[in-house]
């Protein structure tokens, strides 16, 4: 479960083989991500209970989209079942690093409060928008360090959470080892997971231009290409190559 070292422009590879995977089922592709997004948003907006619960939930609904890119990788069919295959396989262990996320972002919220962020917290928790641009500004000013800190710690809980659906769908791995390998995987590629995104950049300007619309197929490609990015990394020896 250790993952290689790749060199910096693999980053843009990964991007590459998401579009061809992407291309092989480009329509269904669009309809799972549309009705994955809807229904954690729908979840989200049950009070109290809502956000936590689409927390806990996501990682299962991502392992399916990775079952999804597994099947067109061996020439089967991508199906509207694979929205669900996260919930069906491993689910136990998916909850899990959904509940690791939760608590961290929990205790990043606290670590932020502590250290002069407790207005800004305030306005992200309350789970209203938030019209105001003074009151956002204000908010902001007041922080101080405290987003500094907030940045670097959400950022080392991405990079923990960045493969670990995948390690546990595919290598059955648990939860916690998962999250170890994933946080190793991307200190160890940082080179290349900063051209990945600096490329997706101009990508996702372009996606916006259009009413957001063109987002209905960088959505997508995000998710083809997280797993591109997973396979060259962690199972580069048998991996197939997706661009010609």
């Amino acid at each position: 479960m250790d993952a290689r070292k790749v060199a910096a422009l693999h980053g843009w590879q990964w991007i590459r083989e998401g579009w061809t995977l992407f291309q092989k089922s480009p329509v269904l592709w669009v309809v799972l991500i549309v009705v994955g997004l809807t229904g954690l948003i729908a979840l989200s907006a049950v009070p109290v209970v809502g956000e936590p619960l689409a927390t806990l939930l996501f990682p299962a609904l991502l392992a399916g989209y990775m079952q999804g890119c597994r099947a067109l990788e061996r020439g089967e069919e991508l199906e509207l079942s694979h929205l669900f295959a996260g919930f069906r396989h491993h689910s136990q262990q998916l909850v899990t690093l959904g509940g690791v996320n939760l608590v961290g972002q929990l205790l990043i919220f606290g670590v932020m409060m502590l250290t002069g962020g407790a207005s800004l917290v305030s306005l992200f928790m309350s789970g209203k928008p938030v019209d105001d641009p003074a009151l956002i500004a204000q908010a902001v000013a007041g922080a101080g360090f405290a987003i500094v800190i907030g940045i670097a710690l959400f950022t080392i809980l991405l990079m923990a959470s960045q493969f670990a659906p995948m390690l546990v769908t595919f290598d059955r791995s648990t939860a916690l080892p998962s999250l170890k390998a994933s946080l190793h995987a991307c200190l160890n590629n940082i080179l290349p997971l900063s051209v990945y995104c600096l490329m997706l950049l101009p990508f996702a300007l372009a996606a916006s231009i259009p009413a957001m619309l063109g987002w209905l197929v960088l959505l997508p490609v995000m998710v083809t290409s997280m797993y591109a990015a997973y396979r060259d990394l962690f199972e580069s020896e048998a991996s197939v190559t997706l661009v010609a």
